[in-house]
């Protein structure tokens, strides 16, 4: 069955190898989820990942991390979804508790997060929440 989804079922497999506190997940590789994953790294989120090929196609190894126990992700989810696309201008992209989360947004200058996206004055496509 083809996916309809693959953003959202790689923001879940995080979710649920976090739950189930493992170190690492697998997800299909593709340049979006490449990109979502950098901007997750890059505001501490994630350790890290990288591309597998071992097995039949390549995919993305996400190293998970935790802080004391605790997944240093509380809640991801997404935003704009194949049935309803959610769009916004610099000005108005959403805060996600008061700053202490992130916005990741789809721009013509690449995935960029909320804080990002408002210093380059870029809109987009919301993709996902975290904090």
């Amino acid at each position: 069955m083809a996916m309809t989804d693959p953003l959202g079922d790689m923001l879940t497999r995080i979710r649920n190898g976090q739950q189930a506190k493992k170190d690492s997940v697998l997800s299909p590789a593709s340049k979006l989820r490449a990109n979502v994953l950098e901007v997750l790294q890059r505001e501490g989120y994630i350790r890290g990942y990288s591309e597998d090929s071992s097995g039949k196609h390549p995919a993305l190894r996400i190293e998970l991390k935790y802080f004391e126990g605790e997944p240093a992700i509380k809640h991801v989810a997404r935003v704009s979804k194949p049935g309803r696309r959610v769009y916004s201008g610099s000005k108005e992209l959403p805060t996600v508790r008061n700053g202490l989360g992130i916005t990741i947004v789809s721009t013509p200058r690449g995935v960029l997060s909320d804080a990002e996206a408002r210093t380059e004055n870029v809109g987009g496509e919301v993709l996902a929440e975290v904090f």
